[in-house]
């Protein structure tokens, strides 16, 4: 057996125990009015008939255990450009700015207050820091360099997204938390005050400190333990800070929601979508880069931003390919959308 094998194992079997351990969810009043909440006291995508179908978690789970993976963690260092506090207060005030931490978490700096998205300055992206997912690179700057934060973001709350060490260093030392229904208990657990958090179901919109936020639909799926799938919401986010518009794709398989958000806000200058750790077995739930692109164009986005990739190993495709893959298509659609603008020119019929 595989020392890879072997963690997954003692893992599992950690898992286990853990959700043994643990009281059966009982459904939550306070989240019976929203639409994705069911009968079964979970939350769930609606129909996707774009979506295909998924292995079972038994086939999934064993190609983790035995399946053989090439490639997927880099041989060399990867570079990172070092950030320091000055750099950051040095970045003008008067428009946005937005610095990758690595995958899918990002510090913007929008006009002149800091936020955060999904930070994860952990070393794993694991329930034990012993076992799991290790980051490929550091993040461009620590934790304690970090600014004032005024706002967190959250997507769902799987580990490579939402990371107890740093969510605990964080507690005291952010001012407002926007989450998806559900994840407020698991901040509050984590030593977050519950007066700093706010819940959002599907289109529901706040603002803070001249910032606009809307979390909208995605197709993916939550849970911490084998017990607790779906107990809370995942989602996309809408971010706008003066004229301009950001959205934050989140962990999603492609649907029609992407065109349904972009018509709604009328485009974005800025989409920051998931590219990453997409697999055949579980389609319906990550994106491929085509549907990444594809996922871009529906939202009327500008400028394409690729997170949720090359720093953590959570799937069997090369570490490089998300990457290499969706610059490709990019550059393919653009030469696709090039050749609709500017035909060919075709003589008539009998000319």
């Amino acid at each position: 057996m595989t020392s890879r094998a072997l963690g997954f194992l003692i893992a599992l079997a950690s898992l286990v125990l853990v959700a043994s351990c643990a009281n059966t969810a009982s459904c939550n009043a306070a989240y019976a009015v929203s639409p994705q909440y069911g009968k079964t006291c979970s939350f769930a995508n609606p129909p996707n008939p774009d979506a295909l179908p998924r292995a079972s978690s038994w086939k999934i789970w064993s190609r983790f255990l035995v399946g053989g993976k090439t490639d997927t963690v880099p041989v060399d260092p990867i570079p990172v450009q070092p950030l320091t506090p000055a750099a950051l207060q040095a970045l003008d005030n008067e428009a946005n700015h937005i610095v990758r931490l690595g995958h899918s978490s990002h510090l913007l700096k929008l006009r002149g207050k800091f936020w955060l998205i999904d930070p994860v300055f952990g070393e794993r992206v694991s329930p034990f820091s012993f076992i799991g997912p290790k980051r490929f690179h550091k993040p461009p700057l620590t934790l304690a360099q970090l600014p004032p934060i005024e706002g967190l973001i959250l997507s769902h709350d799987h580990y490579d997204h939402l990371d107890v060490p740093t969510i605990e260093y964080l507690a005291q030392r952010v001012q407002r938390y926007f989450v998806p229904l559900g994840v407020k208990a698991r901040l509050i657990d984590m030593g977050v005050p519950a007066e700093r958090i706010e819940e959002f179901d599907w289109w529901q919109a706040g603002a803070h400190d001249g910032v606009q936020l809307t979390a909208t639909p995605s197709q993916h799926f939550s849970g911490r333990s084998l017990n607790d799938r779906n107990r809370t919401l995942w989602a996309s986010w809408v971010i706008q800070s003066g004229t301009q518009r950001i959205f934050y794709s989140g962990d999603s398989g492609y649907f029609g929601g992407f065109k349904q958000i972009g018509e709604r806000f009328g485009g974005f200058d800025l989409a920051l979508m998931e590219n990453g750790a997409y697999d055949a077995y579980w389609p319906d739930v990550h994106m491929t880069p085509e549907q990444s692109v594809q996922a871009f164009q529906d939202l009327r986005g500008k400028v394409l931003y690729s997170v949720h990739n090359s720093t953590f190993d959570l799937a069997f495709h090369t570490w490089h390919e998300a990457r290499e893959q969706e610059s490709r298509e990019v550059l393919q659609s653009a030469v696709r959308q090039a050749r609709w603008r500017n035909p060919v020119p075709r003589p008539f019929p009998g000319a």
